[in-house]
């Protein structure tokens, strides 16, 4: 049997047999020597002094299996919390060793492929780094062409077009490729959020002064509503990032006259804010996919988006502990609800 593998049980077996053992013969010597009544009460002692012997053996191997799975449990939990190197004496035999073996090599395992992916990370990192560098030139090269064809395109109208439109795949490349190096690096895990005590008001401030040029050329507007004294701890440069892509969302599916209205209020244990807009809405059909990444609806007219925007939003939302749901009617508006959990002491 391989239960009898473990020392331990073994033990405990061969006491619980010395006691049967010595039980039956001082049974059988009492049998032969003593009276019927004697015999009774000698067998009846025998019993009890039996029966004691086994209970002690019982609970002092017990006792020592509940002290190795604590210390088991105790060595698991130290693994949990964040120690890489805590492992469970497995130096005996039998199955509860071997199960203890077996959960060592797990935990060396899993360490392996941290190392593994911390590498991957960090070799990840580098590449984006390169990448970054690398398209960067050749697109501000590329810009400085393109102006210096428009600045010699006086009375030639063909090429003022062609190259106006040039210069608006070149802005659409470069926010493709900043979009991709900062969604790819959230992937990575190699943004670290420097959180500081923010007012959500400047915040908002900033962001509808980014796009007072374009609400200006369209003809739109942007409404600010909440609390004054709202402050969060966030990663400003990143928050603020996510904001002015679901923003510009709303921008781009509205129409001159149109208007966004982003509120917030700060509750208990909650910072809620929304952005809402009275432009095209979204269709039934893509509610459940414009998180993600270069979705495309076939309802849409927007010929600009690449399909980045809202995903990188989300990814930073969530980064900060949030989340973001979307509500919108077609035809009617969209509305963006973002709720930040607010730790409270007790």
């Amino acid at each position: 049997m391989r239960i009898l593998a473990d020392q331990r049980i073994r033990a405990l077996f061969s006491r619980i047999g010395i006691c049967i053992g010595v039980f039956i013969s001082l049974s059988a010597v009492m049998s032969i020597s003593l009276g019927a009544k004697a015999q009774l009460l000698g067998i009846f002692l025998i019993s009890l002094c039996t029966a004691a012997a086994i209970l002690t053996f019982c609970s002092i191997y017990f006792r020592e299996q509940d002290k190795i799975l604590e210390d088991a449990a105790a060595q698991i939990k130290d693994y949990i919390a964040g120690d890489l190197d805590a492992r469970i004496a497995c130096d005996g035999e039998g199955e509860l060793y071997h199960l203890f073996h077996q959960i060592n090599s797990l935990a060396a395992i899993l360490n392996a492929q941290a190392e593994n992916e911390l590498r991957s990370k960090e070799f990840l990192k580098g590449t984006i780094a390169d990448i970054s560098h690398q398209l960067k030139t050749p697109l501000a090269a590329l810009n400085i062409y393109n102006g210096i064809l428009q600045g010699e395109a006086d009375g030639l109208p063909v090429i003022q077009e062609f190259t106006s439109l040039s210069e608006q795949e070149l802005d659409r490349i470069e926010t493709l490729v900043q979009s991709l190096l900062k969604i790819t690096k959230l992937d990575a895990g190699t943004i670290l959020l420097n959180k500081t005590q923010e007012d959500i008001a400047d915040i908002m401030g900033n962001i509808r002064q980014h796009f007072s040029f374009r609400i200006r050329q369209e003809q739109k507007e942007i409404h600010l509503e909440g609390d004054a004294a709202c402050i969060f701890a966030c990663d400003r440069i990143w928050l603020t990032e996510a904001l002015e892509n679901i923003v510009k969302n709303a921008l781009d599916h509205t129409q001159a006259g149109d208007s966004i209205q982003i509120k917030w209020r700060q509750l208990v244990s909650m910072l809620q804010i929304t952005v809402r807009d009275n432009g095209s809405g979204i269709h039934p059909e893509d509610l459940y996919h414009i998180f993600k990444r270069f979705y495309r609806s076939r309802f849409s007219k927007d010929t600009k988006g690449i399909g980045l925007g809202l995903p990188l939003a989300k990814s930073i939302i969530e980064m900060h502990g949030g989340t973001v749901g979307v509500d919108s009617e077609w035809g009617r508006g969209t509305v963006f609800v973002i709720n930040f959990l607010i730790p409270t002491k007790l």
